[in-house]
């Protein structure tokens, strides 16, 4: 099921094979830009034929009442409810580490103080459809709760009966968002980047979805912040003969069901370990659930790239750049030095990457399309702003303006070394006798 690829004495140049050329097509692009053009010129109406057009309901109120919530928190079985508490508590816990205090740097009476302020109001998405993700809504809400931003909206699109499912209701309750509105896709974006009658624009929009969500989200990136294009989802597996090829294969398929589209790639020094999780793959694929989503990931990326060893693995591993990693080998720690790009990394026979999808804290939310080279998991510092406070005494401005004067003069700025000058002069008159 595996599309192979033997790499062994290779000595080229792996983007050359291993990373397939930006086609995004002309379609998506321009529907994309279409849909972000209607919902910023008219707003709520264009949002109504819009979840007419790809969602196929009718709705009338955007927004969902504060009842409804209430409503899915109890109609949730208590399984859920409780599995729900958990993840939000461990979430919850982990992004509180990332909290920083402000730090104060002094130097000769010139004091600079970083101050950390969140972003007044962030946008959360939450792709729903077949899978309506209710932990996409703690992954991205707590965090911007942990961050302290004032005010924390949902955009999640509804089903055909212009309702947002009870578990990511549920969800959005024990997070603590303000406002649910049943959009979904590009013109969710363009909704919250822009605002409508019925939703005030945003700071920050994160969260995952399709290619459409993704394209919007760079579409507006520069007019809102954005964590990342979070798309499909990709999983690289590296491998050797300690691994369980039943639980490689259970793992591949575990992100390909998100398809279509993303990878699931396998990557191993020995072709035994190729063979015998293909083999697995064929019997486990045949009876999943999500089947087809699963064929149609691995149709267009599903990969088993054979290498000579470790060292070739991690440069494939660090080209792929993939949104999560498994180091599924005897000793995962000595490999973990060497993974420089990879959105999450998971070290051992028991530790999937389905769990960082739920429950031990870590973010899901998780940089795609190979942008793990420069981006990162989603995290408190994505909802806050740095800020520099800076005061000086006398002495230090006495002692830092003849700097400031040349190089003011260097580039032709006479005013910025006039308020330098202005403060001597006034400092020198007020010392006289």
């Amino acid at each position: 099921m595996l599309s192979r690829l033997d790499l062994r004495g290779f000595t080229g140049d792996l983007r050359a094979v291993l990373v397939p050329p930006v086609d995004e097509g002309e379609g998506p692009v321009a529907a994309v830009r279409e849909i972000i053009d209607a919902v910023r010129s008219r707003g709520d109406g264009a949002i109504r034929e819009l979840t007419t057009r790809f969602d196929g309901c009718s709705i009338d109120e955007l927004r969902v009442p504060d009842a409804e919530l209430a409503a899915a928190l109890d109609a949730i079985p208590s399984d859920v409810r409780a599995a729900l508490d958990y993840a939000a508590g461990e979430i919850r816990a982990y992004h509180e580490t990332q909290l920083e205090a402000d730090r104060t740097w002094t130097r000769d009476g010139v004091v600079v103080r970083e101050l950390v302020r969140p972003v007044d109001r962030a946008g959360c998405y939450a792709p729903g459809g077949k899978a309506p993700l209710a932990s996409t809504v703690l992954m991205t809400a707590i965090p911007a709760r942990v961050a302290g931003v004032p005010e924390v909206i949902l955009c999640s699109p509804p089903g055909r009966d212009g309702r947002i499912s009870a578990p990511i209701l549920a969800a959005a309750a024990i997070a603590g968002v303000d406002d649910v509105y049943r959009v979904g896709g590009a013109q969710a974006i363009a909704a919250m980047a822009f605002g409508t009658e019925s939703i005030v624009p945003v700071d920050v929009i994160v969260g995952p979805g399709n290619v459409y969500v993704a394209l919007a989200k760079r579409e507006v990136a520069g007019i809102v912040g954005i964590e990342s294009l979070a798309g499909p989802s990709e999983l690289v597996v590296i491998a050797d003969e300690t691994a369980n090829p039943a639980h490689v294969a259970v793992d591949l398929m575990a992100q390909a069901e998100h398809g279509p589209g993303g990878a699931a790639v396998l990557v191993s020094w020995s072709a035994g370990v190729l063979d015998a999780v293909d083999a697995e793959l064929r019997t486990q694929v045949a009876g999943a659930g999500r089947r087809t989503e699963i064929e149609a990931t691995l149709a267009t990326g599903g990969r088993a790239v054979l290498v000579g060893d470790a060292e070739q693995a991690l440069a494939v591993a660090n080209v792929v750049a993939p949104e999560h990693l498994e180091l599924m080998t005897a000793e995962p720690e000595r490999l973990l030095d060497g993974v420089r790009n990879a959105g999450a990394v998971f070290c051992g026979p028991w530790a999937p990457a389905v769990v960082g999808d739920y429950v031990v804290g870590v973010n899901h939310v998780l940089p795609t399309a190979r942008t793990a080279r420069y981006a990162s998991a989603l995290r408190v510092a994505d909802f806050q702003k740095h800020l520099h406070a800076v005061t000086l005494d006398e002495p230090a401005l006495a002692r830092v303006a003849p700097h400031v004067a040349v190089l003011a003069a260097l580039e032709g700025l006479d005013a910025h070394g006039a308020a330098v000058r202005a403060r001597r002069a006034r400092a020198s008159h007020e010392a006289r006798p």
